[in-house]
């Protein structure tokens, strides 16, 4: 087992050969920590833990130490080579090795050379348990050569003409440090036209007069020695053409001309490097440096670019005015061709440098230390790349490992050693050794094979102080082999703590994210492993956060007068604050105006100086606040009239008596503007499942600062506090601290819970789920349980989370089902919830209803029975019974028609109903089906029954033709509707006289297969009216009607016209107004008698009229029987003419007022009203005989007349 805290699970390549699946648990083991108890009986290999460079360069002039230090139990041995053969440090007396290391002392101070001990040296360090190896340390003395001696011509050059100064400093180790300067030891100055190439020398692209001078010094320093060496001085005269001539022609025997060439202007060309294009190859992780400086008249500009890429932005730089490119820790994608290119304005010119990154080894994996028990499995991986690649050799103890002892528990696989069921004897220190020609690795690792039960390395009874709200981390650090698992309790009967509130680090410590009140107490750790276990208690208080309660204030004051800030620090009782107060970051002024006290800072005597940021600051041990506010200095103003406003928001908010489910909340009330606060409206906000939403919690009068509130568990409640005037409402004010109240149980269980099946075989369970607030607690989860109502089967319980319904399958159809849903979170259940009665899945219902059967009541209306269907069958809620049923065939007309199937549904277990609406005289038939949830059970076998005869309907229409003296014609059309057989038809009439009173009745019998009929020995000139009827055995039917006159004989016509003459003579208009006044008074006598209560022979003249359709029927005198049709007692329009085509339909209902009276003629009674008011909206129709108990009208009265 690996060292390695509750290891997590890593996903690997699908891709790999067989050996990586071995290694698919084999991670990296920790090392054995030094803890210095643990190290006093704990076997350890060594380990290098110092030692000195690979390339270790040396000062001739002092002694010489080569450092090796390594770690192991028991402490290692130390022993070295030098140039690969054993060095015997007893043997030479310079040599020396500190005690209880393997460092070796060259002291060659007193005697001896440096140059005697340069070579290859390599430590080994070396207990029972293994050897582990130094890097091969090269030792050479640094060398800071002279430069040779030489004789320097003086340097002529004319104006405008390129220069290079060589400097070729003596090879030295390390390499010298170039620069140039002058006599007096002063940089000369560079420059875009004059530098410094990577090799020393200095070059000039053009020269000027000013460049002349005798002392340009090329000087070299030797850092690891500390000395500088000087070349001889250079001597450059820049002349003109006149000067050069003059010179050549007076020194030419013992002077040195440089250049003859023309000083005119000209394109760039290259200094260094020469040619078009060059190579260059540097190391991965070095600096590339890429140089170019080219010569011309004007100073060539320097540009760079990268063939087929782009520069590194972060890596890139430039130097030596650009002249210089480089990149850092260069990688092989920084290969390829980069360009210089050399500019004026004469030409361009480039050259092009192939850039090829090669690498010495570095790692990809490195191995390391691996701690095993007996019997467990491990791996050492060593990984390294290079370009070309690093070839990769092991070696066990210092020993390469092909002629090492061999071990059966290891196996070699290239770049992996793999250990299988190691033993102690597997204990070994392993070298891994990656080199190519540019370099190499070399990495120790041990395998230690340990058998170590736990150890807890933290002390115990630790005490940690955290403040409030802040994450709190408790050590335990362990060690044991095979790894122990950690795990973290509370108090002393306390649960394992598990990761959904904290958080449990590899390395054994406990993290609380947010540290509340409640975290204070004893935390145990306890370590386990196979050989034992191992436990440590350390102790976590909780502190409250130091907090500034009332804070400074912005303040503008007037010059000379005083000032105050106030900052009131709350701080945990066990802690104790310093206070301090800073001016604008900095200690206040040393002035006797500044004074503090406890809370307060004032200022006196205050003037522009004073102006500016105070800030309060607050220290404890454990925490830092701090509050600042701007003093603004202005000349006096005179005082402004009072401003009426909306209060200013609440302040300093603060939580006391903090208590599982309730809380007090203290505030400071802002100003209230001139206008007194009326209420405070408290609100609080759940940052952890409603962040953002602020709920309202209470409402306290104007003169309250404190409030208790109730609280809900595992809440993270922020208060906040607003102010009411009756100007209206303030800003709310800051937030509170936050104040997380403990989880509880839930207190409610889901409400709306319901089970209804979806599928015949399954049960759906849904219910309303609690919302965040409601939960109570962190692992809101539901219980949800259920079992057959009908039987002795136990709950079936399954717990789910995040859902509001659950399917149960496999189900019985349709059975009931008791079921509950209980909430419950990490902390425990809710009560226990009440139990709903459910029902799984319907299905359609399997039976028809039985014994069906038909009872005709009448010729509309039948009466259905049937036999319950067994409750089995029905396989669901019964909903009802519905009963189809159609008209099958026409009895009358015999012929078929469109079947309409029409539904009745009866809800309920009802085994009857009724058919209304049926036809007379029709074939039906009919089934009955039974209707649960899911749908329509089959059907019954249809049952037909028949309805018997009813009355036929009206006559479809009535014409008279034909009027002659003493004779009518009737044409009709048989009934729409017959219902049934036409046995016959009769017809009514009665003559209408001149004061619309009607005459005796008579009736005639007309055989029912006739539409015509001649009416004789009728009266001429006399108005008719016509009821008309059709039978058929079950009675008469409805009646249709009609009027009719027959026509004048001539006397009559003569009368008619001596009438209208008569009425143009002057004796008639004399009689007719007599007529009206007679009228007149008459009516005044018939309204003081109504006045004075007098009775009128009403009822004789309704008897008198009385509707012949209501009368006794006698077989023996043709009267009327007690038949009647509400239709058919409208009243006649009289006012209105029959149509020319003498047709009558059948009357509508009209609300005018010629329903009540005889048309626009309507006649009165003696008081005044309407006659037709005393039998309603029915016709008048005329009784037997001619008397009247009616008073004539005038109206009629004055046509008797004439």
């Amino acid at each position: 087992m690996q060292l390695k805290i509750m290891p997590k699970k890593k996903r690997l390549s699908a891709g790999r050969v067989p050996l990586i699946l071995f290694l698919c648990q084999m991670i990296s083991a920790l090392e054995v920590p030094l803890d210095p108890k643990l190290l006093e009986d704990l076997v350890q290999p060594p380990t290098i833990t110092q030692q000195s460079p690979k390339d270790y360069i040396i000062d001739p002039r002092e002694n010489i130490v080569v450092q090796c230090e390594a770690k192991g139990k028991p402490p290692p041995s130390f022993s070295w080579t030098r140039n690969g053969t054993h060095f015997d440090i007893d043997k030479d007396p310079l040599v020396t090795m500190k005690t209880g290391s393997g460092t070796l002392i060259i002291n060659i101070m007193s005697e001896g050379k440096a140059e005697t001990y340069e070579g290859i040296y390599q430590c080994t360090a070396r207990n029972e348990r293994g050897a582990a190896i130094s890097n091969n340390i090269v030792i050479r003395p640094s060398r800071s050569p002279l430069w040779t001696k030489e004789k320097l011509e003086p340097m002529i050059l004319q104006n405008g003409q390129p220069l290079v100064l060589p400097c070729r400093p003596p090879i030295g180790l390390p390499p010298a440090i170039i620069f140039w300067m002058d006599n007096s030891f002063q940089r000369l100055p560079q420059s875009e036209r004059v530098s410094q190439g990577l090799n020393g020398d200095l070059y000039f692209s053009n020269v000027l007069p000013e460049d002349t001078r005798e002392d340009y010094i090329c000087y070299a320093r030797f850092n690891h020695t500390q000395t500088i060496q000087q070349k001889q001085p250079i001597s450059v005269k820049v002349i003109s053409v006149d000067e050069l001539n003059d010179t050549l022609a007076a020194n030419l025997s013992d002077t040195e001309f440089y250049s003859a060439k023309s000083s005119r202007e000209r394109p760039p060309t290259f200094l260094t490097p020469e040619g078009n294009a060059s190579r260059k190859e540097e190391l991965r992780g070095n600096v590339l440096s890429l140089e170019c400086i080219a010569e011309g008249l004007p100073t060539p500009i320097i540009y760079w670019i990268k063939e087929d890429g782009i520069l590194p932005v972060n890596r890139t730089f430039y130097r030596n005015f650009k002249k210089t490119l480089q990149i850092t820790h260069v990688s092989e994608a920084d290969s390829g061709n980069y360009q210089c290119i050399a500019k004026n304005p004469l030409g361009a010119i480039h050259h092009t440098i192939s850039v090829t990154v090669k690498a010495a080894p570095y790692w990809i994996v490195a191995p390391q230390n691996l701690v095993l028990s007996p019997g467990e499995d491990g791996s050492l991986i060593c990984r390294a790349n290079g370009n070309p690649k690093p070839r990769i050799s092991w070696l066990t103890n210092g020993v390469p490992i092909e002629i090492a002892p061999d071990d059966p528990s290891r196996k070699i696989d290239g770049d992996t050693i793999i250990f299988s069921n190691v033993q102690e004897r597997s204990s070994a220190v392993y070298q891994c050794n990656a080199s190519n020609e540019y370099g190499y690795l070399l990495a120790n690792a041990f395998v230690n094979v340990l058998a170590e039960p736990p150890r807890i390395l933290t002390s115990a009874n630790t005490l940690y102080q955290v403040i409030a709200n802040r994450p709190a981390l408790l050590d335990c650090a362990f060690f044991g082999s095979p790894l122990p698992t950690i795990e973290w309790f509370k108090g002393a009967k306390g649960r394992a703590l598990h990761e959904d509130i904290y958080i449990l680090h590899e390395n054994g410590t406990l993290e609380i994210p947010v540290a509340q009140k409640d975290s204070t107490g004893t935390y145990t750790c306890v370590a386990r492993n196979k050989l034992g276990m191992a436990k440590n208690e350390v102790h976590l208080e909780i502190k409250d956060p130091t907090r500034i309660i009332k804070q400074p204030e912005y303040a503008i004051v007037q010059r000379g007068s005083t000032v105050s800030f106030e900052c009131k620090v709350k701080h945990d009782h066990t802690l104790i604050p310093t206070v301090m107060w800073l001016k604008d970051n900095g200690e206040l002024p040393s002035d006797e105006r500044f004074t503090v006290d406890k809370d307060h800072l004032v200022v006196t005597d205050v003037d522009d100086r004073d102006g500016g940021t105070y800030t309060c600051v607050a220290n404890t041990t454990l925490d830092k606040v701090s509050a600042s506010a701007v003093l603004s200095v202005v000349a006096p103003t005179p005082t402004p009239a009072p401003i009426y406003d909306v209060p200013n928001p609440p302040i300093d908010l603060e939580l006391t008596n903090q208590l599982d489910k309730s809380v007090q909340l203290t505030w400071t009330p802002g100003d209230d503007n001139n206008s007194p606060i009326t209420k405070f409206i408290i609100e609080y906000e759940d940052t952890m499942h409603e962040a953002g939403l602020w709920h309202h919690q209470a409402e306290v009068s104007g003169t309250q600062t404190t409030a208790q509130l109730k609280l809900s568990p595992y809440v993270n409640y922020s208060f906040r506090v607003t102010a009411v005037n009756n100007i209206g409402q303030s800003l709310p004010s800051e937030a509170s601290e936050q104040y997380f109240t403990k989880a509880a149980e839930p207190d409610k269980n889901p409400t709306e819970v319901e089970g209804l099946g979806s599928e015949p075989d399954n049960l759906v369970i849904t219910w309303k789920p609690l919302n965040g607030f409601e939960s109570n607690g962190p692992g809101l989860q539901y219980k949800v349980s259920w079992r057959q109502k009908d039987g002795d089967d136990e709950w079936t319980s399954v717990l789910v989370a995040n859902v509001s319904k659950y399917i149960v399958s496999g189900t019985p159809t349709f059975v009931p089902y008791l079921i509950k849903v209980q909430a419950l979170n990490d902390v425990g259940f809710a009560p226990e919830p009440a139990e709903v009665m459910g029902h799984s899945g319907e299905d359609l219902p399997m039976v028809a209803p039985g014994n069906v059967h038909v009872n005709v009541v009448n010729s509309t209306l039948a009466e259905v029975h049937w036999d319950p269907v067994p409750l089995k069958s029905i396989r669901g809620h019964l909903q009802g019974y519905r009963i189809y049923y159609w008209k099958a065939q026409s009895s009358s007309r015999r012929d078929k028609r469109h079947i309409e199937k029409k539904i009745l549904t009866f809800q309920g277990s009802k085994t009857h109903g009724m058919l209304p609406g049926l036809e007379p005289f029709s074939h039906y038939a009919l089934n009955v089906r039974v209707v649960n949830g899911k749908g329509e059970g089959p059907a019954s076998p249809d049952r037909v029954f028949h309805t018997p005869e009813g009355v036929p309907s009206a006559p479809s229409s009535l014409k008279i033709i034909n009027p002659s003296l003493d004779s009518l014609t009737l044409e009709w059309d048989p009934p729409s509707h017959p219902n049934g057989i036409l046995t016959e038809y009769t017809l009514k009439y009665q003559p209408i006289n001149s004061t619309h009173e009607l005459g005796p009745l008579l009736d005639l019998k007309i055989p029912a297969n006739k539409t015509r009929w001649i009416l004789k020995n009728l009266n001429f000139s006399t108005r008719y009216k016509f009821y008309f009827y059709a039978h058929t055995s079950a009675g008469p039917g409805s009646h249709i009607t009609e009027e009719a006159i027959t026509t004048m004989d001539a006397g009559k016509m003569a009368m008619a016209s001596r009438q209208v003459d008569i009425a143009t003579q002057g004796w008639f208009i004399g009689l007719m107004c007599a007529v009206a006044l007679l009228i007149l008074i008459l009516l005044i006598v018939c309204f003081i008698r109504r006045n004075k209560g007098g009775k009128y022979p009403v009822k004789e003249k309704e008897d008198a009229h009385a509707d012949p359709e209501i009368q006794p029927m006698k077989e023996d005198d043709g009267t009327f029987g007690e038949y009647s049709d509400a239709e058919d007692h409208k009243p006649l329009k009289k006012g209105s003419r029959t149509p020319s085509d003498r047709t009558v339909k059948k009357e509508d209902s009209d609300d005018s007022l010629v329903d009540y009276g005889e048309g626009v003629n309507g006649q009165f009674n003696e008081d005044g009203s309407f006659i037709g008011q005393y039998s309603g909206k029915k016709e008048k129709e005329p009784a037997e005989g001619n008397e009247s108990s009616e008073a004539p009208s005038p109206v009629n009265a004055m046509n008797s007349f004439v």
